[in-house]
This record gives C-alpha cells, sequence and structure tokens, in this order.
C-alpha cells in the first residue's frame, strides 16, 4: 500500500539543488527567442541564420544526451554533474565573448551537449534518491526549474538584452551556472555505483521494449504539439489577435506561469494516477489548441489559451518523465537521456512542422490546428501503452510478473545526506505507476 502524501519523505535539498542548475539550463536553452535580432544585427547575419542557434541547441540536445549517457555510464555521478556544469558555463563565457558567427555557434552546441548530459544524469540522480512513490514529484522539482527559467529567465534574459546587449544574457546565465557549480558540489550527496558495473550492452536492452518506444513517441508528440503553436505565439498574437508587440512579454510571462503552476500540480498527482494525469492532460492540450485555432482572433481567448496550454504542457511533463523510468528502470540513466533526446524531438519537429504550414500559406493559427493533431496522436499512443500495461500481450503479462517482484522493495534512506546505491540493472522495480 503507497504510503499517503503526509508520511512521505522531505524531498532531499539536492534534488532542489538541481532543479536550480535547470533554471541556468532552461534559460540559456530558451532566451534566444527574445535575442535574435540583436544577434542578427551584431553578427551580420539574418534571422533565420540566428535561429540556427536554437535548432542547434535542440539537436545537440537530441544527439548529445543518449552520447553522454552511455560515455559516462561508470563514472562517479556527482563528478560527472560537476563536470558537466562546468563545461555548460564554459560555454555561456564562450558564447558571451564570441568574436563571430561561427565561434556562438559551436558554443552553442558544446552548451547544449553538456546541458544534454547533465538532465541525463541530474534525473538519473534524482530518482536515486527518493522513494519509488515520489518518481514524479522529484522530477517536477526538475522541470519546476525549466517552468522558473520560462517565467523569469526568459523575460530577464529579453530585458537584459534590450538594455545592455545580448552578450549580457549570456554572462548572466553563466553566474546563475557558477551558483549552479557550488551548489551540485557541496550538496550532492556521493551515490556509490552498483557492485556490478554497469554494461552497455545490458542498458541498450531497454530498447527491445514496446513501451520505452511508446514513451518516446508519446513524450515527443506531447511535446512538440504544444510548442508547434508557442513557437509561433508572438506573430499569431500581433497579426492575428491584434495586439501590440509590447503584450507579447507578458503573454509568454503568463505561459510560464501556467507551466510553473501545471507543474505542481502534475508532480503531485502523477506519482499515484500516472495515466490519468497522461490521458487528462494531452487531452486538455488538445482541446486547448483546437480552441486556439478557432478563437485565434479574439485577444481575450488567445491571452487566457497561452495560460492554460502552459498549464496542460507542464501538469503532463512529470508523468512523462516518470513513465519513462517506471518502463526503463533497469537503465536509469539511459532513461534519463532517452526522456531529454525525446522532448527535443518534439521541441525540433514541433516548431518545423509549424513553420511548413506557414510556408504553405495556411496563415499562424494554422499552427495550433498541426499541433492539435500531434497530440492527438499521443493520445492514441497514450491509450496503447495503457493496453499493453493491463496485460494487452505478452509484453504487457511479463512486466505485470516483473511489478509483483518488485513489490517489496524498500523505500530510498530520507537523510539528504546519504543517497542510496545508484539501481543496477538488475535490482530497479519495474512499477506501473497507473
Amino acid at each position: 500500500m503507497p504510503d499517503s502524501p503526509s508520511r512521505r519523505a522531505p524531498m532531499p535539498l539536492a534534488v532542489y539543488i538541481l532543479g536550480l542548475s535547470v533554471f541556468a539550463l532552461g534559460t540559456s536553452e530558451f532566451m534566444l527567442s527574445g535575442l535574435l535580432p540583436p544577434i542578427a544585427d551584431d553578427m551580420n547575419v539574418s534571422i533565420p541564420q540566428a535561429g540556427l542557434l536554437i535548432s542547434a541547441f535542440a539537436i545537440g540536445m537530441v544527439v548529445g544526451a543518449p552520447l553522454l549517457a552511455v560515455a559516462t555510464l561508470r563514472l562517479p555521478r556527482r563528478t560527472t554533474l560537476i563536470a558537466l556544469i562546468s563545461v555548460f558555463g564554459l560555454g555561456q563565457i564562450a558564447g558571451a565573448l564570441a568574436p563571430t558567427y561561427e565561434i556562438l555557434f559551436v558554443s552553442r552546441v558544446l552548451s547544449a551537449l553538456a546541458c544534454a548530459g547533465f538532465w541525463a544524469v541530474g534525473a538519473a540522480v534524482a530518482i536515486a534518491m527518493v522513494p519509488v512513490n515520489q518518481r514524479a514529484r522529484a522530477m517536477a522539482v526538475m522541470i519546476g526549474g525549466l517552468s522558473v527559467a520560462n517565467v523569469l529567465g526568459v523575460p530577464l534574459g529579453a530585458f537584459l538584452g534590450e538594455h545592455f546587449g545580448w552578450r549580457s544574457a549570456f554572462w548572466a546565465v553563466g553566474a546563475a551556472s557558477a551558483v549552479a557549480l557550488a551548489g551540485v558540489a557541496t550538496r550532492i550527496p556521493h551515490i556509490p555505483l552498483p557492485e556490478k558495473k554497469p554494461e552497455l550492452k545490458r542498458e541498450l536492452a531497454i530498447y527491445r521494449d514496446r513501451q520505452v518506444w511508446l514513451a518516446i513517441v508519446i513524450t515527443a508528440l506531447a511535446a512538440g504539439g504544444v510548442f508547434c503553436a508557442f513557437s509561433y505565439l508572438a506573430p499569431l498574437l500581433t497579426d492575428v489577435a491584434g495586439l501590440d508587440s509590447g503584450w507579447v512579454p507578458w503573454i509568454l510571462g503568463l505561459f510560464g506561469a501556467g507551466a510553473l503552476i501545471g507543474t505542481m500540480i502534475g508532480g503531485r498527482v502523477a506519482d499515484a494516477h500516472l495515466f490519468g494525469v497522461l490521458l487528462s492532460g494531452i487531452t486538455a492540450s488538445t482541446v486547448f489548441l483546437v480552441a486556439l485555432a478557432l478563437f485565434a482572433s479574439s485577444q481575450v481567448a488567445v491571452i487566457a489559451l497561452a495560460f492554460l496550454l502552459g498549464l496542460s504542457a507542464f501538469f503532463t511533463a512529470p508523468a512523462l518523465n516518470a513513465r519513462m523510468f517506471n518502463v526503463a528502470g533497469a537503465a536509469p540513466t539511459l532513461a534519463g537521456a532517452t526522456t531529454t533526446a525525446a522532448f527535443n524531438l518534439g521541441n525540433t519537429s514541433g516548431p518545423w512542422l509549424g513553420g511548413t504550414v506557414i510556408d504553405l500559406d495556411f496563415g499562424f493559427a494554422s499552427t495550433a490546428w498541426a499541433g492539435a493533431a500531434m497530440t492527438a496522436l499521443a493520445l492514441a499512443a497514450v491509450g496503447v501503452a495503457l493496453h499493453l500495461q493491463r496485460g494487452g500481450g505478452e509484453g504487457g503479462r511479463s512486466r505485470s510478473r516483473l511489478i509483483a517482484k518488485s513489490a517489496a522493495a524498500p523505500e530510498a534512506p530520507r537523510d539528504d545526506r546519504q543517497a542510496p546505491a545508484a539501481p543496477s540493472a538488475s535490482s530497479v522495480p519495474h512499477p506501473s505507476g497507473a
């Protein structure tokens, strides 16, 4: 019987340190959307060329997460996190000092690789420090750092860029990275490697599980659907809804506020009702996207829907993360890496699809229709995953037997200073999460 919320162990401080680190990572990832014009002017490139800096970061995340997860598989977790946040901070300094577009581009790729590795390893560390029934809450704290980045970090980056030059935003993220480095070095506990060293072949075996691939598809489609519309929200607000451009930062901040609230609610509910959160959250995103397409010319509607889309998308995010760890728990680092890659597949494919429908002269509101199509497909994939989870096939029956074997698994210790040993391939339970 799962513990009641009142008897749950307090969340380790180290998990919040990881969330602080993610704030710096997320600010760097998304702040360029408000800095493209000054970067383009300063580097003598077009705005689309400057926009490639955003794509470079997303692609670096997709490629870097699994590669760095494999490369650091047998390295101490805390040492790995210290190295990655250090490289990330140096990437910000390199970007701030970049004399040419090419050097800035390389700095973004370097930062993305370090960011991807930190996400993958950090997620595995957060999961290792909490009991199984608090996985989604732990992931919500990390994702909360991303939500705060959207609420505070990105608008602050735009403000710094407007008043002190775009390079000041990079210096600010570099300073935040230094604070995160200090926290990681002093507060992340030593997490012993398993007695049996991780084997790459064993870790890669998770990709033979249909549920892992379904989790990837669900994550990419759910994230991509929302960001298909969100990426082009600014021109929709000004050209379709007729709002003044001065409203755009505030409405983007409203999306971030919804994201923060959604993360907090989803993180608390998802541990007990994982599939319920997936189904309700993705359904809500689909409905809101359709509403955005239908009422794009209404200023009141688009402002409200910006908040609601942030709420529904990030309400679902902790469950998407926890689901991957549930189905790929035998390889926690690769599970974190795979989730990171899946989210960034969505962050890359969604804006690409939105740009495609705009180029076909369907208008900015069409991005919401395209996004709704993606989230509807994600919803169908959740239905398939739930069918398999309930025993609709040999995979479901096999997983049920694993769940039964792991029912007596002990909880993680509650002392912030001592973390449990990193899960080994033979000892990690596979809870249903339903």
